[in-house]
């Protein structure tokens, strides 16, 4: 089977098991499978796909029916302008998380020397992205998960950023001193406990209910990181928070009683509610 056929049957077979892009995932599948690129399929469509190439396409588009993640099928995903591999162990970042580079990134210029943390780093794909954005930043990634921070430091080594990026086991901020950060970053568990059930198959039962689990009402780590993150920033220095999109009144609120000034709401691309920001008084 040729590369056209084959990408053309894995995309009938998940349009048929109703599974969102289909035409985006059965390229991706296609393109890891057979070791191939996009202009590859485009450019030489004709292409023969070998026996064991076949076998791989055909597992990975059951899996993918089943309702497996494409990035926890091969792997690996893409986040702002770099590739991070990804294990069971960690969040799968996504696209809307890349709103927080959005507003992150203007705040620093070029070439602006600055020490920012991630408070609970996952596979480390906000701070590297920040970083390969910023060549003078420096960065620390926290997280409660030795399996998490593996993935962060092999990505790190990966990206060529192990010189700049350092990695610490401990819940949120716990052992770092004061005002050491010109930045403070995180995508913290959100979801409310009740509603993980009822979350899509791809999230629910593929993400570490760790990294998605938000308490009762959500909001239990923005409760912990308020404070903690304006004990961490330098006076005058900005942060930035995800949130879920109808959490910005709320989270707000916990950060302003924490003492924060500037605090506001950002859109995602679908124009959702998603990351809240603000700074730590000036002296």
């Amino acid at each position: 089977m040729d590369l056209k056929t084959a990408w053309t049957r894995a995309r009938d077979t998940l349009k048929a098991a109703r599974v969102d892009s289909p035409v985006l995932d059965a390229r991706l599948l296609l393109e890891a499978a057979a070791g191939v690129t996009r202009t590859d399929i485009v450019t030489d469509p004709y292409r023969e796909l070998t026996d064991e190439q076949m076998a791989t396409l055909d597992g990975y588009i059951e899996r993918r029916c089943r309702r497996e993640p494409v990035s926890r099928i091969v792997g690996k995903v893409g986040f702002w302008k770099i590739m991070v591999s990804i294990s069971p162990q960690v969040l799968s970042p996504r696209q809307d998380t890349e709103s927080l580079l959005d507003v992150v990134l203007p705040w620093f210029g070029e070439h602006e020397a600055f020490d920012m943390i991630d408070l609970g780093v996952g596979s480390g794909a906000i701070l590297l992205a920040v970083l390969s954005e910023r060549p003078r930043a420096r960065g620390v990634g926290v997280d409660v998960s030795f399996d998490a921070l593996a993935v962060a430091k092999d990505n790190a080594a990966h990206l060529g950023l192990s010189g700049r990026a350092s990695f610490l086991r401990t819940s949120w901020g716990d052992g770092l001193a004061p005002s050491s950060f010109d930045l403070v970053v995180s995508n913290p568990p959100y979801i409310p406990s009740a509603d993980i059930a009822v979350l899509d198959p791809e999230v629910r039962d593929h993400d570490p209910h760790l990294a998605l689990d938000g308490g009762a009402d959500g909001l239990d780590a923005y409760r912990a990181l308020a404070p903690e993150i304006l004990r961490l920033l330098r006076p005058g220095k900005p942060f930035a928070v995800e949130i879920g999109h109808d959490q910005s009144p709320a989270v707000e609120a916990l950060f302003r009683e924490a003492g924060a000034v500037e605090v506001k709401t950002h859109p995602d691309l679908a124009r959702r509610d998603r990351v809240v920001s603000g700074r730590k008084a000036a002296d």
